[in-house]
């Protein structure tokens, strides 16, 4: 799941830092393997860029000392804006898009039994309201809203926007756009929006040059083009940039600005007090110094789960999936760029036997992994008992012990044997190793009573949605990672398995796996229809999970490349707060 492309951070804050820090590490690394008896020569090295952030999240200041007043003065905005959704409710337009805006300023959360009841009379309301109008951006709005909210709207209420021949007709900027929004909610069969996704994607990049840089509508366009659409951009950055720039439309409302804006910095703070706590414990591990070959990514690790859930009733669940995930990363860094193979056995053993007395049997450095996550599975224990939800222990344990398995399997068949599977088999083997069924069961160990045994059971089954996320996951992460793979010893990629199978060219094969990664997101929107068969608070977790990769990986592997995207937006969520 980490794998990637490596190089310096382009930050001109770092890169003299990071040329000095691997020279210096190297002599380092050079001194650790000679004592264990493996030259440099014998491991897969990847020699991954250093933490650009130095200690920048070590401390923690308050940004002001009023946090109670401005809290306060949430709670006050809230009751005004539900007033307001109460007091529309005879208007269908003007709901639907006060709901949208409540939704892209990241403040939905405030009002969920609010909306699911608002959205609920809407739908009520669609099929009346799509017959007598005839305008586009309100019914691809609705259609959206109402879909992502779990209804079954048809896909037929677009059939007339249609001219006689069968062809989309084209609409203003502002139809278009959301028209284009909305087909990001396809399910399988609904050939019409396979249609529209394509048509209006084009008609947006032939309108986008001819409309002002300054223009909302404009930035707007450019996100959902270049960005990330509503649907698949992560909440907290989405947010973020909408934020921006909806103060520039001269009818936005301004008590939903001033509550995003209090709302985000009060959040923003919330997550920097939560970084800080984390970037301690990980400093005491001493990973740069003891595990000079794995990749120092606790602030992009925290990113990640903060994409995962931002609120803060997920407080202890953001502190154990953090901590876990990065444990796993330090696992995969272990298994595929620096263990030789009696070592990675050690290991695998001592994390099946699961007992802190097989600490002295395995070199050093493996000893500072597992006493970490030994330490960690004592504070899950100690909470799970706390909340009276012990069985969740064993979830997670398993979870651990799943995640050495598949990466024990690809090192020792795969790598060592310098083995190529067919596509099929990768597949099977390579979506398990992504790590993400392990990450989504450890997402929820530490969240609140609705999730239940059979829920834990139900990921572990890998229905549609969790398979989906996996396909997601594996493939975008190899289309942006195989050259740099290439380069050292390591196991093939779906890249190099579809185009030795299929006789194709690199380009052929990335159209392939962009269409499968399309199809699999069918699979997750159509899990979220009514009735769903798990909670949709546990559908959002997987959601966000596809969500994160698609952020992260879609461009670049920005995990073990931390560029100036990813340094943009660690900057925005967690350093600068909205003026």
């Amino acid at each position: 799941m980490y794998g990637g492309i490596v190089s310096f951070p382009t930050s001109q804050n770092h890169g003299t830092r990071g040329y000095h820090y691997w020279k210096i590490q190297g002599h380092m690394m050079e001194s650790q393997y000679k004592t264990i008896g493996v030259g440099i020569s014998s491991r897969p090295l990847a020699n991954y860029h250093p933490n650009v952030w130095g200690d920048r999240f070590l401390p923690y200041i308050p940004e002001s000392r009023d946090e109670v007043h401005k809290k306060q003065l949430v709670e006050e905005l809230k009751e005004e804006v539900k007033r307001e959704l109460h007091d529309t409710s005879d208007d269908y337009t003007r709901q639907l898009k006060l709901v949208d805006t409540i939704q892209r300023l990241g403040i939905e959360y405030h009002f969920e039994q609010e909306i699911d009841q608002t959205l609920l009379n809407l739908s009520q309301k669609l099929d009346n309201y799509c017959k007598n109008n005839h305008d586009l951006c309100t019914v691809a709005l609705g259609f959206r809203l109402l879909r992502q909210h779990g209804h079954k709207i048809s896909c037929k209420i677009f059939d007339k926007f249609k001219d006689e021949k069968g062809v989309f007709k084209t609409e203003d900027v502002a139809g278009m756009l959301e028209f284009f929004e909305a087909t990001h909610l396809r399910i399988h069969g609904e050939d019409i929006l396979d249609h529209a996704y394509d048509f209006t994607r084009n008609y947006l990049q032939s309108i986008l040059p001819s409309l002002g840089h300054d223009d909302h509508v404009a930035q707007q366009v450019n996100n959902a083009l270049y960005g990330y659409s509503n649907r698949r951009g992560l909440p907290r950055v989405e947010a973020r940039h909408y934020i921006s720039i909806y103060g520039k439309c001269a009818s936005h409302h301004p008590v939903l600005l001033k509550l995003a804006k209090l709302d985000f910095n009060l959040l923003q703070s919330m997550h920097k007090r939560e970084l800080s706590e984390l970037y301690r414990w990980w400093k005491g591990l001493e990973v740069t110094t003891k595990l000079p070959y794995a990749r120092d990514r606790l602030v992009e690790t925290y990113f990640w789960i903060v994409g995962v859930y931002f609120e803060p009733k997920y407080g202890v669940a953001r502190k154990f999936l953090t901590k876990l995930q990065s444990i796993g990363s330090l696992f995969d860094d272990t298994y595929d760029a620096y263990g030789i193979h009696q070592e990675l056995q050690l290991f695998t053993d001592a994390i099946e036997r699961w007992d802190i007395s097989c600490l002295d049997q395995l070199p050093d450095y493996m000893q500072i992994i597992y006493k970490a996550l030994m330490e960690i599975f004592e504070e899950v224990k100690e909470e799970m008992i706390r909340q009276g939800t012990s069985y969740r222990i064993n979830y997670g344990i398993e979870a651990m012990k799943v995640m050495a398995r598949d990466y024990f399997y690809e090192a020792k068949n795969w790598r060592e044997a310098k083995y190529k599977p067919k596509m099929e088999e990768y597949m099977q083997v390579a979506t398990s190793s992504t790590a993400y069924t392990s990450l989504m069961i450890i997402s929820f160990l530490g969240m609140p009573n609705f999730v239940k045994k059979q829920h834990f059971d139900w990921v572990l089954s890998k229905p549609h949605i969790v398979r989906a996320t996996l396909i997601i996951c594996r493939l975008t992460d190899d289309i942006v990672g195989h050259e740099f793979e290439r380069q050292r010893e390591h196991i093939p990629s779906s890249i190099e398995c579809y185009m030795d199978e299929h006789k194709v060219s690199k380009e052929e094969t990335i159209s392939v796996f962009k269409n499968q990664i399309e199809d699999a997101w069918k699979y997750i929107n159509e899990a979220f229809l009514s009735p769903t068969k798990v909670p949709v608070p546990i559908l959002y977790r997987i959601l966000n999970f596809a969500r994160v990769i698609e952020v992260i990986y879609s461009k670049g592997d920005w995990y073990t490349n931390v560029g100036p995207e990813m340094q943009s937006f660690i900057n925005q969520l967690f350093i600068d707060p909205i003026p």
